[in-house]
């Protein structure tokens, strides 16, 4: 990296040295805190896809098969009778014995367990469908049918995952501003160390923009440094997250995707960083100086 030239002995500034460090700080719990936000806002987006227009019908089982065939058969008759209902598919038992092996295992007596039959039920969007009027009409039919609304749990989870974003939110603007508070500590330590160096070029008329260009300078090259230190740190971090989610298996766990824009946004994390430091150093100089005059 060219450096700059500088009037100012800008390397007996100790406290410069652990900048970086806590720039690098900054910036891996920005990362951090950016990746969760991108993941969760993905999986809001899959989650309404995919859950948002279905209802699921329980119908319980009956004394026998054949009293199982007519208690599914009513049930079926009224949602194709019923208007925004698109499509309904009957799991199943193997299905269904596949979706409850997590929890009962694989025996030979789960066949026997009293399970109720499932019905995946996907309803129009735009339809003005009623869940607890829908279940009333078929336990007219049907005694004992439940019917499970996926859109208000859903709502719940979305409106959870929304506080999670702006507490995610809250805290990026935490870590910048205790960027700018480390920066402008660091800065100000340093127009004390080099007090008389300044007032010297002042006497040759270096103006005050002159100097605090060195100040900025230099934060933004310890600003660069530390950021792409964190990013450095972050990238391991994120992946052993992600190989820990994808290991799960689980349908329900975000999986990270990570495009080229969202990678490209990482990327211009620490630079971002660092021009937030250039600027502060700056700004902290001028300010100082116009007093120091």
């Amino acid at each position: 990296m060219l450096r700059r030239r500088s009037d100012l002995p800008m390397n007996e500034d100790t406290l410069g040295r652990f900048l970086p460090w806590l720039i690098a700080f900054m910036v891996f719990l920005s990362a951090l805190a950016l990746a969760g936000m991108l993941i969760l806002n993905d999986a809001v987006k899959r989650w309404d896809t995919g859950l948002n227009a279905t209802v699921s019908v329980q119908v319980p089982p009956g004394a026998n098969a054949r009293e199982d065939e007519q208690r599914l058969g009513q049930v079926l008759a009224v949602l194709a009778a019923k208007p925004g209902v698109e499509r309904y598919e009957t799991l199943s038992k193997d299905r269904l014995f596949d979706l409850l092996k997590p929890w009962i295992g694989d025996t030979g007596q789960a066949q026997d367990l009293p399970i109720p039959m499932l019905i995946d039920v996907t309803v129009d969007r735009d339809a003005d469908l009623d869940a607890q009027s829908l279940a009333k009409e078929l336990q007219a039919r049907v005694p004992g049918v439940s019917v499970d609304d996926h859109r208000v749990w859903l709502s719940q989870l979305v409106r959870l995952v929304t506080v999670i974003q702006v507490l995610a939110w809250a805290v990026l603007g935490l870590i910048a501003l205790a960027t700018i508070g480390t920066v402008v500590f660091t800065t100000r330590t340093g127009l004390a160390i080099h007090r008389e160096a300044i007032e010297v070029l002042h006497l040759i008329g270096a103006q005050d923009a002159y100097i605090a260009r060195q100040f900025a300078a230099r934060a933004l090259g310890l600003g660069l440094k530390g950021g792409f230190l964190g990013l450095a740190l972050a990238v391991p971090t994120l992946a052993g997250i992600g190989y820990l989610a994808l290991e799960t298996g689980a349908t329900m766990v975000p999986k990270p995707d990570l495009g080229v824009l969202k990678a490209m946004g990482f990327l211009f994390l620490p630079v971002a960083v660092a021009l937030l430091a250039m600027l502060t150093a700056r700004s902290t100089v001028m300010r100082n100086l116009k007093r120091m005059s």
